[in-house]
């Protein structure tokens, strides 16, 4: 048969990357990344508020249009690859990243009243603005639909789509009043691209809808409207907006529109899958089957596994949720994660810059924290300078490190702070088999699964597991361009786009004895400073302390 491909969009915090891939022997034969032009890197940020993090709809579609076009100038003339070769597409994105739209399904953020105006624009995965009101939502809901909470950890998020939304009710009330409903990301762009962004129209993905807005079969879908005017009346007004019916990813969203088509050079007409969150399908481009942990290793991580919808599968304290062909079809997605990982890295290079422009780069501080053994610093980081997703769902704490001395050197904490980043991915994957879900092999992802050799030995012998790593560099990408394969009709299942689709690389991280029994006793250290300062069961002596400096913080910069 003639060589058939399909386009990944990939829409990241910072860029939107498209791939097209050869749906019969996964090869990637273009690519092109669009860095988006509003805020910082992307980012709408307000120096007042360190919890807030919006961006502006205008750059998913210029994103779409640059990316799109210059991956297919890039696949221009590779192994029998030409345009009208592409047979579908397909879309993920970050999340949960809500936008508020009008009665039309146009973005509040294109009208000129609220062009500037962060609270009209997309509400992004990592704004902390609304943590109060996540945890007015955790407290009602343990109350009065306490099946809602088992689903998504048993503490609500504020990550979260009715989180932000409540949020925005309560700042912004002009915004929120304007706004006809609110649409996931993941949701919004297949719709634009597909003429379907009419709120009567749009597909809504069980991804999002699942793990983040609390919708589930078993109960009918989204929250009852009963439980949500309970925070607030107008909440029960977008919940009138939300459909009954949620999708998959093996599901259509419609077809590219004839505009969309002569804009990106495309076929009109060619089949666009349903969104769903990045780690999602970054997990489906690593060939995630059930027993593979996944981990999309980068800034933040996302932790997944997918369980048979066949097999009973208990409630799991901690998660972002356990949801039905969220990832796969037939299966439960599960999703955990750390809300940074690189980012701390990043943190002590960037801001503290520690030994100067030369000797304080990742370079030069990886050369030197290599030369360490385990336990030889002294030192016991926490990794929690975003909060903590998983297991502890608590935005409202901080990092912390611990054992220093006047010798302390910055690779020394270089290092530990890798490791903080190594044990607290360690206790997601013990919650994951403490409730039955055994990990049999771990497969990551990424840009440091990619890169950085420290990270993953240090992850091998804190897990004592071996670490591989995914063929491709932009499983997500890959992911997306897999769902676009199978709505094509191009491979009848997930499980056979993933057998042509995918693949891992020879290079593995195997555990070095010596290094895991240190790591034990680290680790042992690690989990009683973690219980410590994130539950208030363990010692209430200790609970209060991160967020009080939190709120001293608050109150001093208001």
């Amino acid at each position: 048969m003639a060589a058939k491909f399909t386009i990944g969009l990939d829409y990241g915090t910072n860029s939107v990357r498209a791939l097209v891939v050869n749906v019969d022997s996964g090869e990637e034969v273009g690519t092109c990344v669009f860095d988006y032009p509003h805020g910082d890197a992307g980012i709408i940020l307000d120096a007042k508020d360190p919890n807030l993090a919006r961006q502006h709809p205008a750059d998913y579609v210029e994103g779409a249009t640059a990316a799109i076009r210059g991956a297919l100038k890039d696949a221009a003339g590779k192994n029998g690859f030409a345009p009208e070769a592409v047979i579908g597409i397909g879309v993920d994105t970050t999340g949960s990243t809500p936008l508020p739209v009008d009665a039309d399904g146009e973005p509040l953020a294109f009208k000129d009243e609220f062009r500037n105006n962060p609270a009209a624009m997309a509400w992004l995965w990592k704004d902390h603005t609304a943590h109060e009101e996540a945890a007015e939502i955790t407290t009602l809901a343990r109350q009065m639909r306490p099946q809602y909470l088992a689903k998504c950890g048993g503490t609500y998020s504020s990550e979260w789509y009715w989180a932000k939304l409540l949020r925005c009710r309560r700042v912004a009330p002009e915004v929120f009043q304007a706004a006809y409903t609110w649409v996931e990301c993941a949701d919004w762009i297949p719709a634009f691209l597909t003429g379907t962004s009419h709120p009567s129209q749009i597909k809504r993905c069980i991804c999002a809808a699942g793990h983040k807005a609390m919708a589930n079969p078993t109960w009918g879908g989204y929250p009852d409207g009963a439980f949500l005017v309970a925070f607030d009346e107008e909440l029960g007004r977008i919940r009138k907006s939300l459909p009954s019916s949620l999708y998959s990813v093996k599901d259509t969203a419609g077809q590219l529109t004839a505009e969309w088509a002569k804009r990106l050079g495309l076929p009109e007409g060619i089949p666009v899958a349903v969104g769903a969150f990045d780690a999602h399908l970054g997990a489906v481009g690593c060939g995630i089957t059930p027993g593979v942990l996944t981990k999309i290793v980068g800034t933040s991580t996302c932790d997944m596994m997918v369980a048979p919808m066949s097999a009973g599968l208990p409630d799991i304290p901690g998660l972002c949720g356990i949801v039905p062909e969220s990832i796969l079809p037939d299966s439960f997605g599960l999703e955990a994660g750390q809300s940074a990982f690189g980012d701390i890295y990043n943190w002590f290079v960037n801001y503290l810059q520690p030994g100067g422009a030369q000797n304080g780069s990742h370079e030069a501080l990886t050369g030197g924290a290599e030369k360490l053994k385990p336990g030889e610093s002294g030192l016991l980081a926490l990794d929690w300078h975003n909060g903590n997703r998983t297991v502890l769902v608590d935005p409202r704490l901080s990092g912390m490190m611990l054992g220093m001395s006047l010798h302390t050197t910055p690779a020394e904490i270089y290092r530990a702070l890798i490791e903080a980043t190594a044990f607290g991915a360690r206790v997601i994957m013990e919650r994951f088999e403490e409730y039955g879900v055994k990990v049999e092999r771990v497969v990551n992802c990424g840009g440091i699964a990619m890169k950085n050799p420290l990270v993953m030995q240090i992850l091998a012998d804190v897990f004592n597991r071996t670490m591989e790593v995914a063929r491709s560099s932009q499983t997500c990408a890959l992911g997306s361009a897999m769902a676009g394969a199978v709505v094509a009709g191009r491979h009848a299942s997930f499980a056979e786009a993933t057998k042509a689709m995918t693949g891992i690389q020879a290079t593995k991280y195997t555990p070095i004895p010596e290094n895991v029994a240190a790591y034990a006793r680290l680790f042992a250290l690690y989990k009683q400073v973690h219980d410590a300062f994130g539950t208030k069961s363990y010692a209430e002596n200790l609970g209060n302390v991160m967020k009080d400096l939190l709120a001293l913080r608050d109150e001093v910069r208001r």
